[in-house]
């Protein structure tokens, strides 16, 4: 079975006020943020209100993220998440199926 290479994806979307509003609530609640910061083994995160579609990893984008977010996977003042499917789906966002979220430690 041949490998089918991807030259050019599209990791833009769009949330709907809605559904943005349910996520950043999700992102933010207290419990979370303090799970979050004993994974990262560091004392505090603060979301920082961003959010990118994973892509697929190729030459251009060799980090599985569009380019504009690398800087922040090469910092250590920063984590990158997986959202929750399960925040995901309390949020009514299904396409993308999948986010990552962007946290400062």
């Amino acid at each position: 079975m041949p490998l089918k290479i991807i030259q050019n994806f599209d990791g833009s979307f769009t949330l709907e006020p809605e559904a943005k509003a349910t996520l950043f609530k999700l992102l933010t609640t207290e419990a979370f943020l303090t799970q979050l910061s004993q994974q990262c083994k560091c004392e505090k995160v603060e979301f920082t209100e961003l959010l990118f579609q994973p892509v697929p990893y190729s030459i251009a984008t060799p980090k599985g993220m569009p380019r504009e977010f690398e800087k922040y996977y090469e910092s250590n003042e920063y984590a990158i998440i997986n959202v929750p499917p399960n925040f995901m789906f309390n949020a009514k966002r299904f396409n993308p199926s999948r986010l990552c979220a962007i946290y400062r430690k």
